[in-house]
């Protein structure tokens, strides 16, 4: 029990961390100078549902995972997100299409950067955690 209420408490602390990531690039124009619409603002209705789905995606650090290499291990646990994000939310869930290619050309980039992280602030806690 311990175990799962760590992954899920780090996953949560990530999808926070995410969160203010996508928030200030958008803030600061960053999203918006690379042709990319994703400029989210900062309320308590954009950002629980992401804490709560980093909490869920933070149980994917109970798979045996590169675990002593953080690099790696970041890398390739963001990339279910990453997927799920382009290739079922985008295209199904919202009006932005395939990989979120309506939102502009880097939006796949984008949302790779920022699912890494969150998996690498997980996983930061997680290692501080223990």
């Amino acid at each position: 029990m311990k175990k799962l209420l760590m992954v899920f408490g780090a996953g949560s602390l990530g999808g926070l961390g995410n969160s203010l990531v996508v928030w200030l690039f958008g803030m600061y124009g960053i999203s918006q100078s690379l042709g990319v619409s994703i400029a989210p603002g900062l309320s308590p209705d954009w950002l629980y549902p992401r804490i709560v789905w980093g909490g869920l995606w933070g149980f994917l650090f109970l798979l045996p995972v590169l675990n002593n290499r953080l690099w790696a291990q970041t890398f390739v646990l963001s990339l279910f997100p990453t997927m799920i994000q382009l290739f079922v939310v985008f295209p199904y869930q919202t009006p932005h299409g395939m990989a979120g290619l309506g939102l502009g050309t880097l939006t796949p980039l984008l949302v790779i950067v920022f699912n890494w992280v969150w998996a690498l602030v997980t996983a930061v806690a997680l290692r501080m955690g223990r």
